[in-house]
C-alpha cells in the first residue's frame, strides 16, 4: 500500500505516543502508591481506546483516502493491502478489483488507439482533421504527398495546394470531385465525428485517377474502334467507287465533276487519315525500356527540336542541371521522343497563338533526379481549359483532335511518370514537368 492517506492519522499516533510516555513516566515521577494505580490504569485504558479508534475508524478511511489518492493520478499499477478490518479489506477488495479492470480497459484503448493511428497513416486517402479553431491539428503522409506540402498548423486559406480551393467552399456532409491540372482526380469528402461532446470536422481526400483513367480508356477505345470499323469500311466503298468513275468519266471533259470527284476522294482519304489517328492511341504498342539517365535520352534529340522550333520562328534551348546525370530510368526510347515531340510541338502551336509578330521561347530543362520541364512563353491555358487537360477528344484549338495529350499522357503513364501542365499566375509562363520514378 502507499504511503499518504488523511493527516488525522498522524494526531492519533501523536497522542498514542503521549500516552505511552505518560503511563511510564508517572510512577517514576510520583512514585508507586496505592492511590495512584487508578491514574495509570486510566491511562492505559485511554490508550487501548484511541487504539481502537484508530483501527476502527482513522485505518480504513485512511485507506479510502489512499485509494482517491491512486485514482486521482491514474495509477492503475498499483495495489492496496488489506489491513485486517473485514470493513477496510471490503473497500480493499472493491478497490483492487475496480483497479485492475481500470488497468484492462486503459491498456485495451492505447491498443485500438495505436491501431487506429497506424490505420489512419496507413490509409491510401489523404484526412486531415481540424481542432476547435480553423487550424489543421492532424493529417497523415497520403495528405501530405497529395497536398504537396504539411497543413498542420495552418488553416485551409493559407495551403498553396489546388486542392484547398475545392474545400473551402465545402459545407458539412458535402463532397466535390475535381480532376487538376495533372490528370490527377479526386473526390474531397468534408465530414465530422463527435469528440468530447462536440462535432469536429474532417477532411477526406480520396483518389480516382486510376478508376477514371481505366474508365475513360475502356470508353474511348471501344468509341474509336467502332468508329474506325464502321468509317474505314464506308470510306473504303465510296474510295472504290470514286476511283472507278475517276477512271472512266463517265461525264467526259467536264471539268466541274472531275475536280468534284477528285475532291471528294481527298475528303474520304482525309477522314480515314482523322480515324486512323486516334486508332494509333488505341495500338500503342507496349515499353520496350532500357536503363538510362534523363540527359542520355535528350540528347539524340535535342537538334531536331531545336530544328522544329526555328523553322517557326521559336528559339528552343535545352540546359541540364549538374546533379540530373546520375539517377537511371526505364524509358522507352521511340515513345518517349514521340511525347516530348508532341509537347514541344504544341508549345509551339501555343506560341503562334500569339501572332507571327510575337518572340516565342521554349526551354527544355533537366533536372535532378529524373525530370524534364518544358517552358514556353504562349498565351497561356486558362482555368477552365486546366481542369479538361489530358481528358480523351478535349483540344483548346478550334480545328483540334485532342489527341496530342491524350497521346502523351498514355505514354506518360505506362512510364509510371508523375506530370502537369500548369500556366504560372506570376510569371505567365506555362510549364509541362515531368517526374520519371528513379530505377536506382
Amino acid at each position: 500500500m502507499r504511503a499518504g492517506g488523511l493527516k488525522g492519522v498522524w494526531l492519533f499516533r501523536v497522542l498514542g505516543v503521549l500516552l505511552i510516555v505518560l503511563a511510564i513516566a508517572y510512577p517514576v515521577c510520583v512514585g508507586v502508591t496505592g492511590d495512584g494505580w487508578w491514574i495509570e490504569a486510566g491511562l492505559i485504558a485511554a490508550l487501548l481506546l484511541l487504539w481502537t479508534a484508530y483501527e476502527s475508524l482513522v485505518k480504513p478511511v485512511n485507506t479510502v483516502a489512499i485509494g482517491m489518492d491512486l485514482l486521482k493520478e491514474q495509477d492503475y499499477s498499483s495495489r492496496m493491502s488489506p489491513v485486517g478490518q473485514r470493513d477496510a479489506d471490503k473497500i480493499v477488495g472493491l478497490f483492487n478489483d475496480l483497479m485492475a479492470r481500470l488497468k484492462v480497459e486503459r491498456l485495451k484503448v492505447r491498443e485500438q488507439n495505436h491501431f487506429l493511428d497506424l490505420l489512419i497513416e496507413a490509409s491510401p486517402m489523404g484526412i486531415l482533421s481540424y481542432g476547435f479553431s480553423d487550424k489543421i491539428v492532424m493529417c497523415n503522409s497520403m495528405a501530405r504527398k497529395i497536398l504537396g506540402e504539411d497543413p498542420v498548423g495552418k488553416t485551409m486559406a493559407q495551403l498553396n495546394s489546388p486542392l484547398a480551393k475545392v474545400f473551402l467552399p465545402l459545407r458539412r456532409d458535402e463532397s466535390a470531385t475535381v480532376r487538376l491540372s495533372d490528370t490527377m482526380v479526386y473526390r474531397c469528402s468534408h465530414l465530422s465525428f463527435m469528440d468530447q461532446g462536440y462535432a469536429r470536422p474532417f477532411l477526406l481526400i480520396e483518389s480516382l485517377t486510376d478508376e477514371v483513367r481505366k474508365a475513360e480508356r475502356a470508353a474511348y477505345e471501344k468509341v474509336i474502334r467502332v468508329m474506325g470499323h464502321e468509317v474505314n469500311n464506308s470510306m473504303a466503298s465510296i474510295r472504290s467507287l470514286l476511283d472507278l468513275l475517276d477512271d472512266i468519266r463517265p461525264w467526259g471533259d467536264d471539268e466541274d465533276l472531275t475536280n468534284a470527284v477528285e475532291g471528294c476522294a481527298h475528303r474520304a482519304e482525309a477522314l480515314s487519315s482523322f480515324i486512323s489517328a486516334y486508332s494509333k492511341v488505341v495500338k500503342i504498342p507496349p515499353l520496350r525500356t532500357s536503363l538510362m539517365t534523363v540527359a542520355e535520352f535528350m540528347a539524340p534529340i535535342t537538334g531536331f527540336l531545336v530544328g522544329m522550333a526555328k523553322k517557326q520562328g521559336v528559339t528552343l534551348d535545352v540546359s541540364v542541371t549538374a546533379d540530373a546525370d546520375y539517377t537511371r530510368v526505364a524509358i522507352d526510347t521511340e515513345l518517349l521522343e514521340q511525347a516530348i515531340i508532341n509537347i514541344v510541338k504544341n508549345a509551339i502551336e501555343s506560341i503562334r497563338e500569339r501572332g507571327e509578330d510575337a518572340v516565342g521561347h521554349i526551354d527544355v530543362s533537366v533536372k535532378a533526379p529524373a525530370g524534364i520541364t518544358v517552358t514556353d512563353n504562349g498565351p497561356g491555358i486558362s482555368e477552365q481549359a486546366s481542369a479538361s487537360l489530358f481528358t480523351p477528344f478535349f483540344s483548346t484549338k478550334p480545328s483540334g483532335q485532342g489527341l496530342g495529350l491524350m497521346f502523351v499522357a498514355e505514354i506518360l503513364t505506362r512510364h509510371k511518370a508523375s506530370f502537369s501542365l500548369v500556366t504560372s499566375t506570376e510569371d505567365s509562363l506555362t510549364r509541362f514537368t515531368i517526374n520519371f520514378p528513379p530505377s536506382y
